[in-house]
């Protein structure tokens, strides 16, 4: 077993994640509590991750309705674990460049699929990070929002 890693370490294996992944696990629940999940593709932006999926979907429904998810990148030994609070964006909500940038980057454009879609802005509130069990101490990198590793802004 390897020594475990930093939290600026750790933060920039995340961040690395999150800039060159392509898909992410997205785990909801519904309002009764009905558990689903599925990989979709996204897109990062340095602050938030930009997911496509149709409205009518179980996830769609359950983004929208709870306005929360858990996100997971990596393999087991190497997780990343996201909370994040969702915003539904109609598709000609953002930016052309953001929808292109997400299309470039995943192989795939929402906006001229059918059935259609809508956009699931997720902002993270919350990362944690391990590979081992020697590192599960210290697998929280983010909290309320802000990253551990540097002071949270001020109000």
């Amino acid at each position: 077993m390897a020594a475990p890693r930093s939290r600026a370490q750790r933060r920039h294996d995340a961040e690395q994640r999150l800039a060159h992944d392509i898909d992410v696990w997205v785990a909801t629940a519904s309002p009764d509590g009905t558990p689903h999940l599925v990989p979709l593709s996204f897109d990062w932006d340095g602050e938030t991750l930009l997911l496509a999926t149709p409205p009518g979907s179980p996830t769609g429904r359950n983004l929208a309705a709870t306005g929360t998810a858990r996100l997971a990148l990596g393999h087991t030994r190497d997780v990343c674990l996201i909370e994040g609070e969702v915003e539904v964006l109609d598709l000609d909500a953002l930016p052309r460049e953001r929808g292109d940038r997400f299309a470039a980057r995943t192989g795939f454009d929402p906006r001229v699929s059918a059935p259609s879609y809508s956009w699931f802005r997720v902002t993270p509130r919350g990362v944690r990070s391990w590979r081992e069990s020697n590192e599960l101490a210290g697998r929280e990198l983010m909290s309320d929002g802000h990253w551990l590793d540097r002071p949270a802004p001020r109000p």
